[in-house]
C-alpha cells in the first residue's frame, strides 16, 4: 500500500481537498472546505487523520510567467499554518491553470460553472494532487 496524499487548491473563499489511492497512482475529489480561518486548518487536519494522510500537497498559484503573485504569498503563508498546526508535511506545487482547467472541464460537459464551484474547486485539488501523483510515478519508473 502506498502513502495517502491530500491535494489542496486553496482559495479565499473556498479550499478544494483531493485524495490518493490506495495505490498512489490516482486522485479524487474529496470535498470543499469553507475557508474560514482556523476552522478550515482544523478540518482539513481532521481528514488528514481520517484518511491516514502522511503529507498535505497545496498548489501554488504562480503568475504565467512563474513569478509569485499575492495569491502565492496567501498560498505559500496558508501552507506553513496547515503545516505548524498538523505536524504533517506540505509541499507546494505549481498549479497553474488547474482552476481554468477544471472550469472546462465542466463547461464542456455542459454543467454550469457558477453553480458549480464547490465541485470546481475539488476538481482543481485532484488536478494538482494528479500532477504530484504523475511526477512520483516518473520518478519511480523512468522511461
Amino acid at each position: 500500500m502506498s502513502p495517502v496524499f491530500l491535494g489542496v487548491d486553496y482559495g479565499k473563499a473556498r479550499i478544494g481537498v483531493a485524495v490518493s489511492d490506495d495505490l498512489g497512482m490516482m486522485a479524487h475529489a474529496l470535498e470543499t472546505v469553507a475557508n474560514n480561518g482556523a476552522p478550515a486548518i482544523e478540518r482539513l487536519k481532521t481528514l488528514a487523520t481520517e484518511r491516514k494522510a502522511e503529507r498535505f500537497i497545496v498548489g501554488l498559484p504562480r503568475n504565467m510567467d512563474g513569478s509569485e503573485g499575492a495569491s502565492a504569498q496567501e498560498a505559500r503563508s496558508f501552507a506553513e499554518r496547515l503545516g505548524l498546526s498538523s505536524g504533517l508535511p506540505v509541499e507546494l506545487r505549481d498549479e497553474r491553470l488547474t482552476t481554468a482547467g477544471a472550469q472546462r472541464l465542466f463547461h464542456d460537459a455542459g454543467v454550469n460553472t457558477k453553480k458549480s464551484r464547490n465541485r470546481i474547486d475539488m476538481a482543481a485539488a485532484q488536478l494538482i494532487l494528479q500532477s504530484y501523483l504523475d511526477s512520483r510515478q516518473m520518478d519511480v519508473d523512468p522511461l
